[in-house]
């Protein structure tokens, strides 16, 4: 009976991209491979050497990006993806590195209010974050994490708490990119009564990227990583851990995810346009909110109005109703701590478009009990797209999930897994 590739990514104490890359690589990937891959990306003196440390006594290993003396260029988008495709990189360690810029490209126009083609990367385009990045991607793939049936479930991302120093001044921690990337992927995110800056957003991206949220999965462990941060306080460990092993082939089908808190926020609201709503809840789901929506109702007086809710990890309900009392004309909100299950979900991208103009467009896929499994193309992709290729939308979602069908015809969630093809 086959055995699957099976990995847990313990993100409770945070994760950045070297800390991820460091465990992958104490996990047993080959640096060799890395430092080829990354010798690749044409930058040169960009290099990978991993020593070994400690945190909190802990042993653990610290992947080290040796930079270039001379300052390089703000990188966009455009300029990265190339990079990544001169690069000697294998097709699946590619795929990921270019989603992952993709995504942060993404979050960061999400925030700033640009075209992700206008999103100049600051530290996350940097010649370190190229390596972090590319060498993740080829480190996962060495470990035989980018296979088709894999499995890589992850915990909860601890975010942490303060302020940080960012290419456009200081930030509130988490990241504003960070919760655009955990808002938009699902991500379960916490607190992690941690100060600092746990998780960065090439970390989260990287984990939106690779794993599934889920529980540790039951396996035979064959390996343990453990991916040092920069930090080592008395609190606890400052690593992200991996845990890598088997799995048998004859598990049962994919179903829901354990039982998970959610805090709900509502605000009932009548005397707000309706040219107003949409502005209100892009607002809301920029400031952190999985999802939001309204939902029509009747007041005491017998005025129309709408409800709005929202859902969100507690950690950041504080913005959620920030944003709610800064945009709409509400006098009251009012939250409350829920439990939610959800289906083993994943986003995977795919091309459409005529050779030489293709567009990327994400395809949400969900697997339920018995595995059964659900694809359906981002609508707001969709439209970008559409308006790219002066396609209507429809037609867009339609070579979408052509597109996804054909590249993978059995699913890109395994059937028995649960697992994504890291695409």
């Amino acid at each position: 009976m086959a055995e699957r590739r099976t990995a847990y990514l313990d993100c409770t104490a945070g994760v950045a991209g070297d800390m991820l890359l460091g465990a992958l690589l104490d996990a047993g990937a080959d640096l060799a491979a890395v430092r080829t891959a990354v010798g690749s990306l044409g930058v040169p003196g960009l290099d990978v050497t991993v020593e070994q440390t400690r945190r909190c006594g802990l042993r653990c290993a610290r992947a080290v990006v040796t930079t270039p003396a001379a300052g390089q260029p703000t990188r966009g988008l455009a300029e990265v993806l190339a990079v990544i495709e001169a690069a000697r990189l294998g097709a699946a360690a590619a795929r990921v590195a270019a989603g992952t810029f993709r995504l942060l490209a993404d979050a960061e126009a999400a925030v700033h209010g640009i075209p992700a083609e206008r999103v100049h990367f600051h530290e996350v385009g940097a010649a370190d974050a190229l390596a972090d990045v590319v060498g993740t991607a080829v480190a996962a793939e060495q470990l035989g994490l980018l296979a088709d049936d894999a499995l890589l479930t992850c915990s909860a991302l601890a975010a942490g708490g303060g302020t940080a120093r960012a290419g456009h001044g200081t930030i509130p921690i988490p990241a504003p990119a960070v919760l655009r990337i955990v808002a938009d992927r699902g991500l379960p995110l916490t607190g992690g009564d941690l100060p600092g800056e746990r998780t960065t957003p090439t970390g989260a991206a990287l984990v939106a990227t690779l794993a599934t949220p889920g529980p540790l999965p039951s396996m035979t462990v064959e390996a343990v990583g453990s991916g040092a941060g920069h930090q080592d306080g008395p609190e606890r460990p400052n690593i992200t851990r991996l845990v890598v092993g088997r799995r048998s082939g004859s598990g049962s089908a994919p179903g829901p995810v354990p039982a998970e808190p959610v805090t709900v926020v509502e605000t009932t609201v009548d005397d707000l346009g309706p040219e107003l709503w949409p502005g209100v809840l892009l607002a809301v789901r920029a400031a952190g909110a999985w999802d939001c929506w309204t939902t029509a109702t009747v007041g005491r007086h017998g005025r129309p109005g709408q409800v709005l809710t929202a859902l969100c990890a507690e950690q950041v309900r504080p913005v959620v109703v920030d944003a709610l009392f800064r945009h709409s004309t509400t006098l009251g909100v009012r939250w409350a701590l829920w439990q939610r299950t959800t289906l083993p979900r994943i986003a995977v991208p795919v091309s459409v478009g005529p050779p030489g103009a293709e567009q990327e467009i994400t395809v949400k896929v969900a697997a339920g009990p018995g595995g059964q499994q659900t694809a359906k193309p981002e609508l707001a992709d969709a439209e970008r797209v559409a308006r790219a290729l002066g396609w209507p939308v429809r037609r867009v979602c339609e070579a979408a999930l052509s597109a996804y069908h054909r590249d993978h015809p059995a699913g890109a969630l395994a059937p028995r897994d649960g697992r994504s093809s890291h695409e």
